[in-house]
């Protein structure tokens, strides 16, 4: 059955492309037509398992595309000069992390982060700025940017992660005050050009990695959009180690 159903789907695509009908009369057109559609009728489940099928096609595709782009583009996501690095930076194994500081995703995971770090000294964290959620998203970003040379990145990271509701510019200036950086000696620094340019290069790079959205991970080569579970993550950071290992 399942052959047959094949064939007539494989024939239906040809008709509605119009290959196989140029090879028919439009009676018998119209007679395969109808056999095609009875026999879908009366079995939807072929027409589920052809659209599982080219989704799972589609998914390990964009899955190989990741694998080659995080490949290529190693030393850009791992050792950039300008990436702030969290954990133990000499860690055996190294989650990259893009987020937005608006993003309520990227805070609904951020607690799994920081239990992964407290619980795991032999772990490594690069946080990626990607501000793509307004120009609030852009603001924070360049704070925190310039908050790195006041010492001062990770406490105003952490304090911008646990800030809910509305962020806007004044938000944004009260947390860097809160963690004790000198907000305006901060807005002096965000006007440099080298902070412009790293978040462009942040985008390019996420670009090139074809993410889109907040939060995304990189863990064992593999990208992982969207929120993940502490265990999720655990078991990722334990196939690292393994093929590392290995």
């Amino acid at each position: 059955m399942r052959v047959l159903a094949l064939c007539l789907c494989l024939l239906f695509a040809g008709i509605a492309s119009g290959h196989a009908a140029d090879a028919l009369s439009p009676g018998q057109t119209k007679a395969v037509e109808k056999i095609v559609h009875d026999y879908l009728v009366a079995h939807p489940e072929v027409l589920i398992e052809a659209i599982q099928a080219a989704e799972d096609k589609d998914k390990a595709n964009k899955e190989a595309s990741a694998a080659d782009a995080i490949r290529a583009r190693h030393d850009d996501l791992y050792n950039a000069p300008a990436a702030q690095i969290g954990g133990n930076p000499k860690g055996d194994v190294t989650i990259v992390e893009f987020f937005d500081y608006r993003c309520p995703y990227c805070k609904q995971v951020q607690p799994s982060i920081e239990s992964l770090l407290a619980g795991d000294r032999n772990l490594r964290i690069v946080y990626r700025e990607f501000p793509i959620l307004g120009a609030p998203s852009v603001y924070a970003s360049k704070m925190a940017l310039a908050a790195r040379a006041q010492g001062k990145y990770m406490a105003f990271h952490r304090a911008m992660m646990d800030t809910k509701g509305n962020i806007d510019d004044g938000v944004v200036n009260q947390v860097a005050g809160s963690v004790g950086l000198d907000v305006a000696k901060a807005k002096t620094e965000m006007e440099k050009p080298e902070i412009e340019a790293t978040i462009k290069k942040e985008y390019a790079l996420a670009d090139a990695l074809n993410i889109s959205g907040t939060p995304a991970f990189i863990v064992a080569g593999k990208l992982i959009p969207g929120a993940i579970s502490i265990d999720d993550l655990k078991a990722l950071i334990a196939t690292a180690r393994a093929n590392h290992a290995g």
